[in-house]
């Protein structure tokens, strides 16, 4: 198994607007590198549920643990003034 961001979708950039929006970011990603979410719990020391319903947009997940998933699939979160 093998995560590398370089083979992650070819958009550099995404604007995420809501948990729907990050879940389905973060499984397109999880996708793209050929990746189940089996695969993200057990590397990222989550249970699955976690990830199915961080993929779902589940509004009440906690945020370091989105953080963790994120680094995990070579994303990185960008906080700008708009």
């Amino acid at each position: 198994m093998n995560v590398n961001p370089a083979s992650a979708s070819q958009q550099q950039e995404s604007v995420v607007q809501s948990m729907h929006e990050l879940g389905a970011l973060i499984r397109r990603v999880r996708k793209d590198q050929n990746l189940t979410q089996e695969d993200i719990s057990g590397l990222a020391g989550l249970g699955n549920r976690f990830i199915i319903d961080l993929e779902r947009g589940k509004e009440t997940v906690q945020a370091q643990k989105v953080l963790d998933v994120l680094a995990l699939l070579g994303l990185e979160v960008v906080i700008r003034k708009v």
